[in-house]
C-alpha cells in the first residue's frame, strides 16, 4: 500500500534505546513535535546477515542525516528484549554494538500490517480456515517522512538486498531544495547541481543545457 504524499500513521510503537531504556515510539509525532525529517528503516530480523550491515551503515552515516535535522530510526518485530542482546553483540561477532538510534520493536506487527510490508500470505483451507504462509518479518522497507509527518519517500527492497545509504541522503537534499526553493529535481540531481521551474519554459531550459 503506498503511502507517499500521505500523513504516516500515528500509532505508538515499544522501541529500544541504546542504553537499554524501553520506550514508545509514534513516528509520526517525532516528526510534528521535533519539526524534523525522520527516515524509518525496516529490516527483517536481528542476528541476521544483510541486517547488521544495514544498521552499522546508518551509524556511519548518523552525521550527516543529523546535519540534515534528520531522525533515524530502525524497526523489527523483534521484541526489546533480542534488540538489547544485539545492541551488546560485537560487531565482529556480527552484533551491532556501537548503533545508537532507537530500534522499533514491532512484535505484534501492527504497524508493518498497516504499512503493508510483512512477508505473509493468507489463504483459506476448505473448512475456511486462515492458512499463513511466508516468514511474517518485514521486507526492507524505508520511509522518509517530513516536519509536517508527511510521506515523500518510499521504497522497499525484497531479504537479500541491501540498501544504499547515500541515496537516502540524496532524496533529503532534492525534498529539503524543493521546500527552500519551490524548483523540482531532475533525474540524478544532487546537492549543488542545477534544478529547474516545473513548468514548460524550465524544462526547457533545463535540457537544453544538459
Amino acid at each position: 500500500m503506498a503511502i507517499v504524499g500521505k500523513k504516516f500513521p500515528s500509532v505508538s510503537i515499544d522501541a529500544m534505546s541504546e542504553m537499554g531504556d524501553d520506550l514508545k515510539i509514534n513516528i509520526f509525532e517525532e516528526a510534528v513535535s521535533k519539526n524534523s525529517k525522520v527516515l524509518l528503516f525496516w529490516y527483517p530480523k536481528d542476528f541476521t546477515f544483510v541486517c547488521p550491515t544495514e544498521l552499522h551503515a546508518f551509524q556511519a552515516a548518523l552525521p550527516d542525516f543529523e546535519k540534515r535535522n534528520t531522525i533515524v530510526i530502525g524497526a523489527s518485530c523483534d521484541t526489546n528484549e533480542v534488540h538489547f542482546a544485539w545492541l551488546n553483540t560485537a560487531k565482529d561477532n556480527g552484533g551491532i554494538e556501537g548503533v545508537t538510534y532507537p530500534l522499533l520493536a514491532d512484535t505484534h506487527r501492527h504497524l508493518a500490517n498497516i504499512l503493508g510490508i510483512l512477508d505473509q500470505d493468507v489463504e483459506y483451507n476448505e473448512a475456511g480456515e486462515e492458512v499463513f504462509s511466508g516468514s511474517n518479518v518485514t521486507y526492507r522497507a524505508t520511509y522518509l517522512i517530513d516536519e509536517t509527518g508527511k510521506v515523500f519517500h518510499e521504497s522497499v527492497n525484497d531479504m537479500p538486498l541491501g540498501r544504499n545509504v547515500k541515496e537516502y541522503l540524496r532524496l533529503i537534499d532534492a525534498y529539503s531544495h524543493v521546500q527552500k526553493h519551490g524548483e523540482v529535481c531532475p533525474a540524478n540531481w544532487e546537492e549543488g547541481k542545477e534544478a529547474m521551474n516545473a513548468n514548460r519554459t524550465g524544462v526547457a531550459e533545463y535540457l537544453s543545457a544538459n
